[in-house]
């Protein structure tokens, strides 16, 4: 008996230390999951989210790479929590309607840059496609981000334009040429009657200097050019010229315009999908958007310098850079546009506003501080 005893009293320490054990998993499991280790199985209510987001670029675009680029970036970055389903222009809807889609919740986000969408207000034109005072494109950016451009451009697209989208700005673009042509422009007269293809507010500076405009998304301009339709065209840089076909329908290239000098891509999203996302993700999705502006640039520099050198000597393409008389005119021309669109649009005259008090203090200051490079290259390798 003494011994029956004995066995039972131990009974119940054996199964208290194997309940301790259990629950003591059980916790570490449950602790692990809350703060998202690898090892630690999601449930069901922890499926990822997914977003469908289309981009106003053409699948081989080097604006699409970038697209895709950001879309990897967030994925890493989230662990798979937040996943893109990313698709490239015309996979449903054409590129000019971008914005419309996202609204409406057809799409849950896009890719594109506000230009594309400067026909429901000029003054969207003015964010990354207007007048530069001096500013780059990085200097822009920083106008968003710091100079209350984001703020204007929120008040434009949500309470003007009554459209359910949120939007972040990121990736500045290098100076775009003045366009591709069958011969050198040498003065502001050569650009006077023709067939010319650009989008935004650039359209209506071509227009003020003689220009048959015409505003098509980049997959139609080739097509154009080869049917006649368009005399001459700009696009962007040098990559997306090489892919979209420029040097098979021109070899003559002029580089530097005050047309685009300061524009940057825009990532939309639906506002309603956007205030589902939990508030971690989306600050995971703002400062991805950061970091993808400094790879971008750093990819550009590579690639757009590349892929010059292989149009000049393979492609026979010749680059000249366009006459300060021109850059001249198309100054000129800026400040009648300005006149105009700012007497029939407050809003637009509120945005020019900001943005001559921030270039006016932002350009001094870079002129004065940054180096010119052109003496240090010329030391070393010789007339630029």
């Amino acid at each position: 008996m003494k011994k029956e005893k004995k066995i039972l009293n131990k009974t119940p320490d054996k199964i208290s230390r194997r309940s301790m054990i259990k629950g003591m998993a059980a916790a570490a499991g449950a602790a692990a999951a809350a703060v998202g280790f690898p090892w630690v199985k999601r449930s069901a209510a922890q499926a990822p989210i997914v977003l469908k987001m289309q981009s106003t670029w053409p699948t081989k675009d080097i604006f699409h790479e970038d697209f895709l680029d950001w879309v990897k970036k967030v994925e890493e970055m989230t662990g798979g929590r937040l996943r893109i389903d990313a698709l490239p222009a015309g996979a449903v809807v054409p590129a000019f309607e971008l914005i419309e889609a996202v609204s409406r919740g057809t799409l849950d986000g896009g890719h594109g840059v506000s230009a594309y969408w400067f026909g429901r207000n000029r003054a969207v034109s003015l964010f990354g496609t207007g007048p530069s005072f001096g500013l780059d494109a990085e200097g822009m950016l920083s106008w968003i981000y710091y100079g209350g451009g984001a703020e204007l451009y929120r008040e434009l697209i949500q309470d003007v334009l009554r459209m359910e989208v949120v939007s972040f700005f990121h990736g500045p673009m290098p100076t775009q040429p003045l366009g591709w042509f069958r011969d050198e422009i040498k003065d502001p007269g050569a650009i006077k009657n023709l067939r010319y293809r650009t989008v935004g507010l650039s359209a209506s500076l071509f227009q003020e200097m003689g220009a048959a405009v015409k505003i098509l998304p980049g997959g139609e301009i080739i097509p154009s050019m080869e049917r006649g339709v368009l005399d001459a065209a700009e696009f962007n840089n040098m990559s997306s010229d090489k892919l979209l076909g420029f040097p098979d329908v021109r070899k003559l290239c002029m580089l530097q315009s005050y047309h685009q000098p300061c524009e940057f891509f825009e990532v939309t999203f639906n506002k309603t999908k956007w205030e589902t996302i939990p508030q971690d993700l989306q600050s995971i999705v703002k400062y991805s958007l950061m970091a993808q502006s400094a790879d971008m640039s750093w990819k550009f520099h590579d690639r757009n310098s590349s892929d010059m050198i292989e149009m000049e000597q393979q492609r026979g393409v010749k680059f000249h850079v366009t006459p300060t008389s021109v850059l001249k005119e198309q100054c000129k021309a800026w400040d009648r546009i300005i006149a105009r669109e700012s007497k029939e649009n407050d809003f637009f005259a509120r945005v020019i506003k900001s943005q001559k008090d921030y270039a006016r203090r932002v350009v001094r200051w870079r002129s004065q501080v940054m180096v010119e490079n052109n003496t240090a290259y010329e030391h070393w390798f010789g007339k630029v």
